[in-house]
């Protein structure tokens, strides 16, 4: 399965668009498989939440969403010396007072380079016709977004 996904990273390599995102069940083990595919190319994996949060905090509130795509864009540049950049735990991208489009931010940074980022809510169907969730309906974070030209790794 990680050869499944190391190739997928060379072949989104020519995509506008070079975001794989790795969608599994909670438990699933889907950071210790990114961890996996970082030590074969040689990289760390950025906790987001952690780098992303560290920085905004000194950062004025009503100054974090005008901020947060530009610092991320430092942090990958900071954290990684290839094309690749692995995201894990990016559910501060979802906290509703940034007032952020999660997947669009993370669709404009894989743009310049290839990025697999773990997607902390669920794929509810299948890869090509299903539907991301992150978290239920009802709840102030709760996004739903449809497939249809991303390119999803499951983990099953």
């Amino acid at each position: 399965m990680l050869e499944k996904l190391e190739r997928l990273t060379g072949d989104v390599a020519a995509l506008h668009c070079k975001l794989i995102l790795l969608v599994g069940a909670p438990r699933a083990g889907k950071t210790a498989f990114l961890l996996r595919l970082a030590k074969r190319f040689e990289t760390e994996p950025m906790n987001v939440g952690r780098e992303l949060g560290r920085q905004l905090a000194a950062v004025p509130q009503k100054q974090r969403r005008l901020q947060t795509g530009s610092i991320l864009r430092e942090l990958a540049d900071q954290n990684t010396r290839s094309d690749l950049l692995l995201f894990d735990n990016i559910e501060i991208l979802f906290d509703r007072t940034l007032q952020l489009d999660p997947l669009d931010l993370l669709k404009r940074h894989a743009h310049a380079r290839r990025i697999v980022a773990v997607w902390p809510g669920e794929l509810r169907g299948d890869t090509r016709t299903g539907r991301l969730t992150y978290a239920e309906t009802g709840h102030p974070e709760h996004r739903d977004y449809g497939v249809a030209g991303l390119v999803i790794f499951e983990m099953q």
